[in-house]
């Protein structure tokens, strides 16, 4: 049941999380949580399309989570790439964060027992086009696993959920990434990993 807010807003509550979106935006459908935040979809009403909305959970309540919100911010505008999300939309109703996307058709453990090894081919190409260009934008991405990654139904990969990524530094938080999909090198809590492992 969506209750009214301010004029350009209403609010709903969908699985015990309440979401206040532009009036813009209907149908609102939620997609899964995780970590930092839940993710719904959504129609556009100017343009008909699909959008994901992702709410970060308590993004101003400690520094930390406001770098975090900050970095996936500044690498989705930096980042443009077919194969990666695309940021449409931010806004901060309240002390929460919420952010637009395109939304991809399903992400990749939903597609794995029905892809064909005809498909194979052009979803690896996609892949290492995207990270080819979160690489040469001098970041690592931290969270790699199959619910990050977007199939449509052309076969278009895109990577989603940058909540982890980073620029690349001398020195970055070792123990990041879900468990059963983390590097070598995270695993061994190095603290100066790279780009390059």
């Amino acid at each position: 049941m969506a209750t009214p807010v301010k004029s350009e807003f209403y609010r709903q509550e969908i699985n015990k999380t309440t979401w206040e979106v532009p009036v813009r935006y209907s149908s609102l459908c939620q997609l899964g949580s995780g970590a930092y935040g839940t993710v719904c979809s959504a129609v556009d009403g100017r343009t008909q399309e699909k959008v994901a909305i992702k709410k970060l959970y308590r993004p101003f309540q400690a520094v930390i989570h406001a770098k975090r919100a900050y970095r996936e911010l500044r690498l989705l505008r930096h980042v443009n790439h077919e194969n990666v999300i695309c940021l449409l939309d931010v806004f901060t109703p309240d002390d929460t964060m919420e952010k637009f996307q395109t939304l991809s058709q399903a992400v990749l453990p939903h597609l794995i027992e029905d892809v064909g090894r005809d498909y194979c081919k052009p979803l690896v190409l996609n892949f290492q086009e995207a990270f080819l260009i979160v690489h040469v934008a001098t970041s690592v991405y931290r969270d790699l696993k199959p619910s990050n990654l977007a199939v449509n139904e052309n076969c278009d990969l895109k990577i989603l959920d940058f909540g982890l990524a980073r620029h690349a530094e001398s020195e970055m938080t070792g123990y990041v990434v879900t468990r059963w999909y983390r590097a070598p090198e995270i695993i061994l809590n190095w603290m100066h990993y790279t780009q390059t492992g």
